[in-house]
C-alpha cells in the first residue's frame, strides 16, 4: 500500500480532526434527542389513560348518586322533530304549530328537526344568561321573539328579517316556552345560531301568544326581551287555519259545524282553537301582566302583504337596527298573491313562500262569516284600544 501525502496531511491537521470529532458528536446528539422525543411522547398517553380510567370510575359512582347529571350535561345534541297536531287539540295552551307558518322544507328549505342537549336540563340559574364562545361568534339566548299569531304571517316576517345582516334567527320553531321548557335554558340556547357582537338572536314560535305560561317564562329568562306579534283579521285567520287542517284531514267536520255550539242559536264555540286564537285582547292581557306595552310590537298581517317594506321598517326601528331592508328587497308575485324576496339570505335567487302558502279558502256561508265578525267586533275594538292601533278589520 502506497503512502498518500494528501491523506496524511488531512489527518495530521488539528483543525480537521476537531471538525470530524464535532460532526460525530453532533450525529450522536441528534440520535439521542430523537430517541428521547419518541419515548416522552408515549408517557403522557399512559398517564392520561390511567387517570381517565380512575376518573371514569369516579364519575360513574358519582353519576349514580346525582341522578346522572354529568352524563346529561355531556350528552351530545340529539335530533328531535316537532310533532304537529292541528286538530282536536286538548287545549289552547298546547296549541299546535302554526298552520300557516309551519317550518316545512317545501316552504323555505328549512331543516325539519332541531338538535338539543340530551336529557332534561336543570332549572335555569342566573349564569345561564351569559353567552359562551364557540368558534366564530357565540350562542346567546334570544333578545327578540316573534310570539304569534298562528296563521298571521310569522314565517314570512322571519324570512324577511333574516335578510338583515344584524339578525340571526332559528329557522325551525323551538317551542321552548310551551312544549320543551323542562329541557332548560342551556338546551334552548344550544338551538340558537352563533352571533357576533352587535347582532340580534331571534326565534319565532306562534303558539307562545296563546300559551298561558309563556309570558312568565320568557320574563324569567329576561325582562328585556322584545316581543313581536303578527296579527291578522281573526275571521280570515280562522278560515285559513281551517283550510290548512282540511288539506291534511279532508274528513274533518265543516267549518260551519265547528264554529257554532248551536247553529240555530248562533252561539260561537270558543273552545275551538281556530276561534279562540283570534280573541287577541284576551291573550294580550296575559302578556301585559309580565311585560310593558313598549316591549311589544304588533305587525299587521295585511300590511305585511300590501306594504312589506313599511312593516319591516317598523320592526327594524323596534329592534334598534338600521333600516337596511327596504322596497328594493321585494317584488309582488301576482300568481301567489303576496310579496317575495328578490334575494333570500345566502342566495342570489328570488325567494317566495312555498306551495303550502296561499291556499284557496273553501267557500264559507256568508251568514257564518257575518256571525263571526259580529262575535269578534267587541274584542277587536278592545284590542285596538290596548295597542293604540286600528287594524281596520271591521
Amino acid at each position: 500500500m502506497e503512502y498518500s501525502p494528501v491523506c496524511h496531511s488531512f489527518w495530521s491537521s488539528p483543525v480537521k480532526k476537531k471538525l470530524l470529532l464535532l460532526s460525530i458528536m453532533f450525529l450522536i446528539w441528534v440520535y439521542m434527542l430523537y430517541s428521547c422525543v419518541g419515548y416522552c411522547s408515549t408517557m403522557p398517553s399512559l398517564v392520561v389513560d390511567s387517570y381517565r380510567g380512575k376518573e371514569s370510575a369516579s364519575l360513574g359512582k358519582r353519576g349514580t348518586e346525582s341522578g346522572g347529571l354529568v352524563s346529561r350535561l355531556l350528552a351530545k345534541p340529539q335530533p328531535w322533530e316537532d310533532i304537529e297536531s292541528d286538530y282536536e287539540e286538548p287545549s289552547i295552551r298546547t296549541a299546535s304549530r302554526d298552520l300557516l307558518d309551519t317550518d316545512r322544507t317545501e316552504d323555505w328549505d328549512e331543516p325539519r328537526s332541531l338538535g338539543g342537549l340530551g336529557g332534561r336540563g336543570a332549572a335555569a340559574e342566573p349564569s345561564a344568561m351569559s353567552s359562551f364562545s364557540s368558534g366564530a361568534g357565540s350562542k346567546k339566548l334570544p333578545q327578540a321573539i316573534i310570539i304569534g299569531v298562528k296563521k298571521g304571517g310569522t314565517r314570512a316576517l322571519l324570512e324577511f328579517l333574516r335578510v338583515h345582516p344584524d339578525i340571526r334567527a332559528v329557522g325551525a320553531e323551538p317551542h321552548f316556552f310551551d312544549r320543551n321548557y323542562e329541557n332548560g335554558l342551556e338546551w334552548y340556547r344550544e338551538l340558537m345560531p352563533k352571533t357576533l357582537e352587535g347582532q340580534i338572536t331571534m326565534e319565532k314560535t306562534p303558539s307562545y301568544f296563546v300559551t298561558r305560561e309563556a309570558p312568565a317564562r320568557i320574563s324569567a329568562m329576561s325582562r328585556d326581551t322584545k316581543l313581536i306579534v303578527v296579527v291578522r283579521d281573526p275571521v280570515t285567520r280562522a278560515i285559513s287555519d281551517y283550510t290548512q287542517t282540511l288539506s291534511k284531514k279532508p274528513d274533518i267536520p265543516s267549518f260551519e259545524s265547528l264554529t257554532f255550539k248551536n247553529r240555530t242559536t248562533g252561539l260561537i264555540d270558543t273552545s275551538w282553537s281556530a276561534v279562540q286564537i283570534g280573541i287577541y285582547a284576551k291573550h294580550l292581557d296575559n302578556w301585559l301582566q309580565h311585560f310593558p306595552m313598549e316591549q311589544l310590537l304588533f305587525v299587521s298581517g295585511e300590511r305585511l302583504i300590501s306594504d312589506p317594506a313599511g312593516e319591516l321598517g317598523r320592526v327594524q326601528d323596534f329592534l334598534g337596527l338600521k333600516r337596511i331592508i327596504t322596497d328594493k328587497h321585494f317584488y309582488f308575485n301576482q300568481t301567489k298573491g303576496f310579496p317575495c324576496l328578490k334575494k333570500a339570505e345566502g342566495s342570489s335567487k328570488p325567494h317566495c313562500l312555498g306551495k303550502t302558502k296561499g291556499r284557496t279558502h273553501p267557500n264559507i256561508d256568508p251568514e257564518v262569516v257575518q256571525r263571526l265578525r259580529d262575535f269578534y267586533r267587541p274584542f277587536n275594538l278592545k284590542f285596538y284600544q290596548m295597542t293604540g292601533q286600528n287594524f281596520g278589520w271591521d
